[in-house]
């Protein structure tokens, strides 16, 4: 495989630690696989799990391992126990912090369906996407994307975890929907493959995990949710809510982020990623939540919390993910650790693409 191909698609260099936990683990990382000191993450206990900085890229190195791994990094560190009894260390206080900020959610008598509705029609973020659209300079949309990057260049991975734990109706539902978001076999249409180009566009570097340096733990812990559900067959129902809420609350705002891009100078190949997702994920919203997770809880009628604590969860760290840019830019500063770099001029597609037609706006909007 070529440099070239190799900084594109993964394994992700190491990143820079942010503590001692994070600092013990890249130590560990960097060198053959071997037991961890005992004690290592024992009375782990920060005051705010979501957005500790040391917790959150300790959870994200473990999970990367997961994935397509790291730079220099010998596989056997996958499967290595004490890392993995480290793992569990730093996932207890995240995921307690996870269901203080969301409770309970409740069932209603209509079922998980209209459960899921309850809890996106109740979601009153801060208007990232609006602000996005109208009045976002073009750094600030391009710090947007580089945090998004951390999850759209492995778009729809997490949630394919949820696979081989399914079977009949539900199975089927998730497979509709990744089948689209892996464009039908077709690497152009890829929905990660998009999301590149959007990056190469605002002059952002596109390879693997190339932003996650400057991504803050509260973008980290947007990630580590998926991660921290996919990867836990108890959490299955979890991970289908989150995918759940994710595609019921998407429509709208991608078609606000097309929208900012255009109004900030843009062709349709920067436009193309939130374009597509306009009208795939109004269908997408209705196999999730009705197929996907309406036909898992026909099959465990046990797991309907799981799937309604899983969207309320998603939903509640976006909301803080958002908050985080908001308030950054209100108070003059990047939202990121490292600010990116000033956005050239717009180039010439260097690779033509169809040309997608923007998509009308709704009636009420």
């Amino acid at each position: 495989m070529s440099e070239q191909v190799d900084r594109r698609y993964g394994p992700a260099t190491l990143p820079r630690s942010r503590g001692p936990l994070s600092a013990a683990v890249l130590d560990a990382l960097r060198r053959p696989p071997h037991d961890l000191p005992a004690g290592l993450g024992a009375n782990l206990d920060p005051a705010d799990p979501i957005t500790d900085e040391d917790l959150q890229l300790t959870l994200f190195l473990c999970y990367e391992l997961h994935y397509r791994g790291w730079r220099g990094v010998d596989e056997a560190w996958e499967w290595q126990p004490t890392l993995l009894a480290l793992r569990a260390e730093a996932e207890r206080p995240f995921e307690a912090a996870l269901r203080r900020l969301v409770g309970a959610p409740s069932v209603p008598a209509a079922g998980v369906a209209a459960g899921l509705a309850e809890l996106v029609a109740a979601d009153d973020g801060p208007p990232l996407a609006l602000t996005l659209q109208r009045r976002a300079t073009l750094g600030q949309f391009r710090e947007f994307v580089a945090h998004r990057s951390v999850y759209h260049l492995r778009e729809a991975d997490p949630h394919s975890w949820a696979l081989p734990r399914l079977g009949g109706p539900a199975k089927a539902a998730l497979v509709e929907i990744q089948t689209d978001e892996y464009g039908n076999g077709r690497l152009d249409r890829m929905h990660a493959e998009l999301f590149r180009r959007t990056l190469q566009r605002l002059g952002l570097d596109a390879s693997y995990g190339a932003h996650l340096d400057a991504a803050p733990a509260v973008t980290l812990a947007t990630n580590n949710l998926m991660s921290l559900f996919g990867l836990h067959r108890r959490l299955r129902g979890a991970l289908l809510g989150h995918l759940a809420a994710f595609e019921m609350t998407s429509s709208l705002p991608n078609r606000r982020y097309g929208n900012g891009l255009r109004r900030l100078g843009l062709d349709e190949v920067a436009t193309r990623f939130y374009d597509e997702h306009v009208e795939a994920d109004a269908v997408h919203e209705q196999i999730a939540a009705h197929d996907m997770c309406g036909g898992l809880v026909r099959v465990e009628p046990a797991l309907a919390p799981d799937v309604l604590f899983g969207a309320a969860a998603g939903l509640a760290v976006d909301r803080l993910f958002a908050a985080h840019l908001l308030d950054s830019w209100a108070a003059g500063r990047s939202s990121l650790r490292t600010p990116v770099a000033p956005a050239p001029p717009p180039k010439v597609p260097l690779v033509a693409l169809p040309t997608v037609a923007p998509p009308a706006p709704p009636a009420l909007v």
